[in-house]
Protein backbone atom coordinates (compact mmCIF):
# COMPACT_ATOMS: atom_id res chain seq x y z
CA UNK A 1 0.00 0.00 0.00
CA UNK A 2 1.26 3.47 -0.86
CA UNK A 3 0.87 6.74 0.96
CA UNK A 4 2.63 10.06 0.39
CA UNK A 5 2.50 12.67 3.17
CA UNK A 6 0.06 12.63 6.08
CA UNK A 7 -3.50 11.44 5.99
CA UNK A 8 -6.36 13.86 6.66
CA UNK A 9 -6.41 13.01 10.37
CA UNK A 10 -2.64 13.39 10.70
CA UNK A 11 -1.78 9.67 10.83
CA UNK A 12 1.66 8.82 9.50
CA UNK A 13 1.79 6.86 6.24
CA UNK A 14 3.42 3.87 7.94
CA UNK A 15 0.09 3.16 9.63
CA UNK A 16 -1.78 2.77 6.36
CA UNK A 17 -2.06 -1.02 6.74
CA UNK A 18 -4.48 -0.49 9.60
CA UNK A 19 -5.91 2.57 7.85
CA UNK A 20 -7.30 0.56 4.94
CA UNK A 21 -9.36 -1.52 7.38
CA UNK A 22 -10.63 1.67 9.01
CA UNK A 23 -11.54 3.00 5.57
CA UNK A 24 -13.82 -0.02 5.21
CA UNK A 25 -15.24 0.18 8.72
CA UNK A 26 -15.79 3.92 9.02
CA UNK A 27 -15.16 5.66 5.73
CA UNK A 28 -12.22 8.04 5.38
CA UNK A 29 -12.14 11.46 7.08
CA UNK A 30 -11.13 13.14 3.82
CA UNK A 31 -12.94 16.33 4.62
CA UNK A 32 -11.20 17.44 7.78
CA UNK A 33 -7.80 19.06 8.12
CA UNK A 34 -5.57 19.35 5.07
CA UNK A 35 -3.21 16.44 4.28
CA UNK A 36 -0.56 18.92 3.22
CA UNK A 37 0.21 21.22 0.34
CA UNK A 38 -0.12 19.94 -3.19
CA UNK A 39 1.24 22.15 -5.95
CA UNK A 40 -1.26 20.86 -8.48
CA UNK A 41 -4.33 21.28 -6.35
CA UNK A 42 -4.84 22.73 -2.89
CA UNK A 43 -8.63 22.46 -2.48
CA UNK A 44 -10.88 25.05 -0.87
CA UNK A 45 -13.39 24.10 1.86
CA UNK A 46 -16.35 22.14 0.58
CA UNK A 47 -19.84 23.56 0.57
CA UNK A 48 -21.98 20.49 -0.02
CA UNK A 49 -25.51 21.04 1.27
CA UNK A 50 -27.40 18.12 2.78
CA UNK A 51 -25.17 15.56 1.09
CA UNK A 52 -21.70 14.17 1.74
CA UNK A 53 -18.89 14.86 -0.75
CA UNK A 54 -18.25 11.98 -3.20
CA UNK A 55 -15.63 9.40 -2.34
CA UNK A 56 -12.42 10.39 -4.22
CA UNK A 57 -11.42 7.21 -6.05
CA UNK A 58 -10.52 6.45 -9.67
CA UNK A 59 -9.98 3.17 -11.50
CA UNK A 60 -7.01 2.62 -13.80
CA UNK A 61 -6.84 0.10 -16.64
CA UNK A 62 -3.97 -0.95 -18.88
CA UNK A 63 -1.16 -0.70 -16.33
CA UNK A 64 2.16 -2.43 -17.13
CA UNK A 65 2.63 -5.84 -15.50
CA UNK A 66 5.58 -4.53 -13.51
CA UNK A 67 3.76 -1.41 -12.31
CA UNK A 68 4.44 -0.34 -8.72
CA UNK A 69 2.70 2.02 -6.31
CA UNK A 70 5.48 4.52 -6.91
CA UNK A 71 4.76 4.41 -10.66
CA UNK A 72 1.11 5.28 -9.96
CA UNK A 73 2.16 8.13 -7.66
CA UNK A 74 4.46 9.52 -10.36
CA UNK A 75 1.70 9.13 -12.96
CA UNK A 76 -0.54 11.31 -10.74
CA UNK A 77 2.32 13.61 -9.77
CA UNK A 78 1.10 16.52 -7.67
CA UNK A 79 -2.02 14.79 -6.32
CA UNK A 80 -2.40 13.44 -2.78
CA UNK A 81 -2.38 9.63 -3.00
CA UNK A 82 -4.05 7.92 -0.04
CA UNK A 83 -4.14 4.33 -1.32
CA UNK A 84 -3.28 2.26 -4.40
CA UNK A 85 -5.00 -1.13 -4.70
CA UNK A 86 -3.84 -3.43 -7.51
CA UNK A 87 -6.49 -5.86 -8.77
CA UNK A 88 -5.66 -9.54 -9.20
CA UNK A 89 -7.56 -12.48 -10.65
CA UNK A 90 -6.45 -16.04 -9.87
CA UNK A 91 -3.35 -14.52 -8.26
CA UNK A 92 -2.40 -12.72 -11.50
CA UNK A 93 -2.28 -8.95 -11.90
CA UNK A 94 -5.06 -7.81 -14.25
CA UNK A 95 -3.52 -4.49 -15.21
CA UNK A 96 -6.18 -2.63 -13.23
CA UNK A 97 -5.97 -0.68 -9.98
CA UNK A 98 -7.93 1.66 -7.75
CA UNK A 99 -6.39 4.92 -6.55
CA UNK A 100 -7.88 6.84 -3.61
CA UNK A 101 -7.10 10.56 -3.66
CA UNK A 102 -7.00 13.15 -0.90
CA UNK A 103 -9.99 15.25 -1.99
CA UNK A 104 -13.01 14.76 -4.30
CA UNK A 105 -12.03 17.57 -6.69
CA UNK A 106 -8.69 15.89 -7.29
CA UNK A 107 -10.61 13.24 -9.22
CA UNK A 108 -11.09 15.77 -12.04
CA UNK A 109 -7.34 16.30 -12.24
CA UNK A 110 -6.75 12.54 -12.23
CA UNK A 111 -9.19 12.10 -15.13
CA UNK A 112 -7.08 14.48 -17.21
CA UNK A 113 -4.44 11.73 -17.25
CA UNK A 114 -6.78 9.41 -19.17
CA UNK A 115 -4.98 7.70 -22.09
CA UNK A 116 -1.61 9.18 -21.17
CA UNK A 117 1.40 6.89 -21.13
CA UNK A 118 3.01 5.03 -18.26
CA UNK A 119 6.18 3.71 -19.81
CA UNK A 120 5.18 2.48 -23.27
CA UNK A 121 1.55 1.74 -22.35
CA UNK A 122 -1.26 4.24 -22.31
CA UNK A 123 -3.44 4.05 -19.22
CA UNK A 124 -7.19 4.58 -19.06
CA UNK A 125 -8.57 6.44 -16.03
CA UNK A 126 -12.23 6.19 -15.00
CA UNK A 127 -14.40 7.56 -12.23
CA UNK A 128 -15.18 4.93 -9.63
CA UNK A 129 -17.22 4.56 -6.46
CA UNK A 130 -16.63 3.75 -2.83
CA UNK A 131 -18.55 0.47 -3.19
CA UNK A 132 -16.38 -0.68 -6.13
CA UNK A 133 -13.21 0.07 -4.19
CA UNK A 134 -14.47 -1.78 -1.09
CA UNK A 135 -15.54 -4.80 -3.15
CA UNK A 136 -12.10 -4.88 -4.77
CA UNK A 137 -10.50 -4.93 -1.31
CA UNK A 138 -12.82 -7.73 -0.18
CA UNK A 139 -12.05 -9.76 -3.31
CA UNK A 140 -8.31 -9.34 -2.80
CA UNK A 141 -8.58 -10.50 0.82
CA UNK A 142 -10.71 -13.52 -0.07
CA UNK A 143 -8.48 -14.43 -3.01
CA UNK A 144 -5.42 -14.28 -0.76
CA UNK A 145 -7.08 -16.75 1.61
CA UNK A 146 -8.06 -19.11 -1.20
CA UNK A 147 -11.77 -18.37 -0.96
CA UNK A 148 -14.14 -17.63 -3.78
CA UNK A 149 -15.74 -14.18 -3.60
CA UNK A 150 -18.80 -15.56 -5.36
CA UNK A 151 -19.35 -18.04 -2.54
CA UNK A 152 -19.12 -15.48 0.24
CA UNK A 153 -20.54 -12.13 -0.86
CA UNK A 154 -22.82 -10.89 -3.61
CA UNK A 155 -20.98 -8.87 -6.23
CA UNK A 156 -21.89 -6.45 -8.95
CA UNK A 157 -21.05 -7.65 -12.45
CA UNK A 158 -17.29 -7.40 -12.91
CA UNK A 159 -15.50 -6.07 -15.96
CA UNK A 160 -14.60 -9.61 -17.08
CA UNK A 161 -18.14 -10.87 -16.53
CA UNK A 162 -19.31 -7.97 -18.69
CA UNK A 163 -17.04 -9.20 -21.47
CA UNK A 164 -18.44 -12.71 -21.14
CA UNK A 165 -22.02 -11.51 -21.49
CA UNK A 166 -21.38 -9.01 -24.30
CA UNK A 167 -22.95 -9.68 -27.68
CA UNK A 168 -20.50 -10.91 -30.30
CA UNK A 169 -20.69 -9.64 -33.87
CA UNK A 170 -17.52 -11.27 -35.20
CA UNK A 171 -15.32 -8.23 -34.47
CA UNK A 172 -12.83 -7.94 -31.59
CA UNK A 173 -10.90 -4.88 -30.44
CA UNK A 174 -7.32 -5.47 -29.29
CA UNK A 175 -5.69 -3.13 -26.80
CA UNK A 176 -2.10 -2.90 -25.55
CA UNK A 177 -0.31 -3.92 -28.75
CA UNK A 178 3.39 -3.09 -29.10
CA UNK A 179 3.74 -0.05 -31.35
CA UNK A 180 5.89 -2.19 -33.64
CA UNK A 181 3.22 -4.88 -34.05
CA UNK A 182 2.11 -5.65 -37.60
CA UNK A 183 -0.61 -7.76 -39.19
CA UNK A 184 1.59 -10.86 -39.30
CA UNK A 185 2.09 -10.61 -35.53
CA UNK A 186 -1.68 -10.48 -34.98
CA UNK A 187 -2.29 -13.39 -37.36
CA UNK A 188 0.26 -15.39 -35.38
CA UNK A 189 -1.43 -14.37 -32.11
CA UNK A 190 -4.71 -15.80 -33.48
CA UNK A 191 -3.01 -18.70 -35.29
CA UNK A 192 -5.86 -21.07 -34.37
CA UNK A 193 -8.24 -19.04 -36.51
CA UNK A 194 -8.39 -18.38 -40.24
CA UNK A 195 -7.63 -14.70 -40.81
CA UNK A 196 -6.47 -12.65 -43.76
CA UNK A 197 -4.53 -9.40 -43.77
CA UNK A 198 -7.67 -7.61 -44.96
CA UNK A 199 -9.50 -8.69 -41.79
CA UNK A 200 -6.96 -6.95 -39.52
CA UNK A 201 -7.12 -3.18 -39.00
CA UNK A 202 -4.36 -1.41 -37.06
CA UNK A 203 -5.53 2.00 -35.86
CA UNK A 204 -3.48 5.19 -36.06
CA UNK A 205 -3.71 8.55 -34.32
CA UNK A 206 -4.04 11.89 -36.09
CA UNK A 207 -0.25 12.00 -36.54
CA UNK A 208 -0.26 8.67 -38.32
CA UNK A 209 1.34 6.81 -35.41
CA UNK A 210 0.09 3.46 -34.02
CA UNK A 211 -2.34 3.74 -31.10
CA UNK A 212 -1.61 0.29 -29.69
CA UNK A 213 -5.07 -0.89 -30.74
CA UNK A 214 -6.42 -2.96 -33.61
CA UNK A 215 -9.66 -4.51 -34.80
CA UNK A 216 -9.95 -8.05 -36.12
CA UNK A 217 -12.84 -9.39 -38.21
CA UNK A 218 -13.44 -13.09 -37.67
CA UNK A 219 -15.41 -15.39 -39.94
CA UNK A 220 -18.38 -15.37 -37.59
CA UNK A 221 -19.52 -14.49 -34.06
CA UNK A 222 -18.72 -17.98 -32.80
CA UNK A 223 -15.07 -17.57 -33.79
CA UNK A 224 -14.75 -14.14 -32.15
CA UNK A 225 -16.27 -15.52 -28.96
CA UNK A 226 -13.85 -18.45 -28.98
CA UNK A 227 -10.94 -16.06 -29.62
CA UNK A 228 -11.70 -14.31 -26.31
CA UNK A 229 -9.76 -17.18 -24.72
CA UNK A 230 -6.67 -15.20 -25.78
CA UNK A 231 -7.67 -12.25 -23.57
CA UNK A 232 -4.67 -11.02 -21.52
CA UNK A 233 -2.25 -13.37 -23.20
CA UNK A 234 1.07 -11.92 -24.32
CA UNK A 235 2.29 -10.77 -27.70
CA UNK A 236 6.01 -10.30 -27.33
CA UNK A 237 6.50 -8.84 -23.85
CA UNK A 238 3.08 -7.20 -23.58
CA UNK A 239 -0.27 -8.62 -22.55
CA UNK A 240 -3.14 -7.99 -24.93
CA UNK A 241 -6.68 -7.13 -23.83
CA UNK A 242 -9.58 -8.23 -26.02
CA UNK A 243 -13.02 -6.66 -26.18
CA UNK A 244 -16.12 -7.62 -28.18
CA UNK A 245 -16.69 -4.84 -30.71
CA UNK A 246 -18.77 -4.03 -33.77
CA UNK A 247 -18.41 -2.99 -37.39
CA UNK A 248 -19.51 0.53 -36.51
CA UNK A 249 -16.92 0.97 -33.74
CA UNK A 250 -14.22 -0.41 -36.00
CA UNK A 251 -15.12 1.88 -38.92
CA UNK A 252 -15.14 4.91 -36.64
CA UNK A 253 -11.76 4.08 -35.08
CA UNK A 254 -10.13 3.38 -38.44
CA UNK A 255 -11.50 6.59 -39.99
CA UNK A 256 -10.04 8.72 -37.17
CA UNK A 257 -6.53 7.81 -38.29
CA UNK A 258 -7.07 8.75 -41.94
Amino acid sequence: MFYRGKFADGVDGREMGAKRQRLIDQGPPFYGSSPGSSFMYNPPPYGYVNQPPPFPVVRLRGLPFDCTETDVAEFFHGLDIVDVLFVHKNNKFTGEAFCVLGYPLQVDFALQKNRQNMGRRYVEVFRSKRQEYYKAIANEVLDAHGSSPRRNIPRAKSHDEGKDSAEHTGVLRLRGLPFSANKDDIMDFFKDFVLSEDSIHLTMNSDGRPTGEAFVEFANAEDSKAAMAKDRMTLGSRYIELFPSSQEEMDEAVSRGR
